[in-house]
C-alpha cells in the first residue's frame, strides 16, 4: 500500500542517511544523533505514552460532549485482527522513527544548538507539514495542524535532548488514531473493528482527513508544547538543557 511503501522508504532513506553522516562526520556513535539510550528509555516511554494519552483524549472529548460516537463498523478496512494489529504497529513505528530521523535528526540538531529553537523549530515545522501536504484528502487546517505538530516534535528534541522523546510522542499520537477508529493523516487502518461517527462538521472532526485536520488536535498540540515547555527533564548524552 501507499502509506506502507510511505512509511518504510522515509525509515530506509533516513537511517541510510544518518549512518553516512555518522561515518564522515561524526564518531560512529548513536549518541551524535539524538540517539543515546542514556535516559532514552525513560523518555521513550514517557513520549509513547504522552502521544497516546493526547491521541484518545483528542477522540474521546469529542464523545464525552456528544459531538461523535463510536460505532462498529462493516468496512474490512477497519476490521480487527492480531496479524493486522502487529502489522501496523511496526509500520507506525518505523514510519515515526523514520520521520524523526528525517526531519529533527542531524540537520536540525546542529542548526538547532547553533542558532537555537526560535530560528530552527518554526521552518523545519513548516517543512514537516510540507511533507504530509500531498496524502488524502489533505486541507490547509491539517497543514496548519502537522506544522503545530512539527513545533512538537522540535521542542520535544530541545527539551529532552535526544530523539527517543520526540519518536515516542510521534509513535503513541499515530498509534492512538487507528485505534480510535479514525484516519491518520487520511488514511483509513483501523484496529479495533469499530469507528467514530462525528455528529460535528469537518472544523471539528477533520473531514475525510481525520481528527489531525480538527480543532481537538489544535487543542492537544497546544497542551503537549505547553506540557514539553513546563516540566523537567533530564538531558540524554546530546547535551544539557
Amino acid at each position: 500500500s501507499l502509506l506502507l511503501a510511505s512509511a518504510l522508504g522515509v525509515f530506509l532513506a533516513a537511517a541510510l542517511a544518518t549512518a553516512i553522516v555518522l561515518r564522515v562526520f561524526e564518531r560512529g556513535r548513536l549518541e551524535d544523533v539524538g540517539l543515546a539510550w542514556q535516559n532514552g528509555q525513560r523518555h521513550l516511554l514517557t513520549g509513547t505514552l504522552a502521544g497516546l494519552l493526547a491521541g484518545l483524549a483528542a477522540v474521546g472529548v469529542p464523545v464525552l460532549l456528544g459531538m461523535a460516537s463510536w460505532v462498529r463498523s462493516a468496512d474490512p478496512e477497519m476490521a480487527p485482527g492480531v496479524g493486522k494489529f502487529v502489522f501496523v504497529t511496526l509500520m507506525l513505528w518505523a514510519g515515526a522513527a523514520g520521520e524523526e530521523l528525517m526531519f529533527r535528526g542531524y540537520p536540525f540538531q546542529i542548526l538547532v544548538r547553533r542558532f537555537g529553537p526560535g530560528w530552527v523549530i518554526p521552518p523545519f515545522a513548516v517543512l514537516f507539514a510540507l511533507g504530509h501536504f500531498d496524502n488524502p484528502q489533505s486541507s490547509w487546517g491539517a497543514v496548519a495542524n502537522t506544522a503545530l505538530w512539527g513545533g512538537v516534535l522540535g521542542l520535544a528534541y530541545w527539551r529532552s535532548r535526544d530523539l527517543w522523546l520526540p519518536i515516542g510522542l510521534h509513535f503513541g499520537w499515530n498509534w492512538a488514531l487507528p485505534l480510535a477508529g479514525v484516519n491518520l493523516s487520511g488514511f483509513k487502518m483501523g484496529l479495533t473493528g469499530h469507528a467514530l461517527q462525528w455528529k460535528a462538521g469537518p472544523l471539528w472532526s477533520g473531514g475525510e482527513y481525520g481528527i489531525e485536520g480538527g480543532l481537538p488536535t489544535t487543542a492537544a498540540a497546544l497542551l503537549l508544547l505547553a506540557w514539553l515547555w513546563r516540566r523537567k527533564w533530564q538531558p540524554g548524552a546530546g547535551g544539557s538543557v
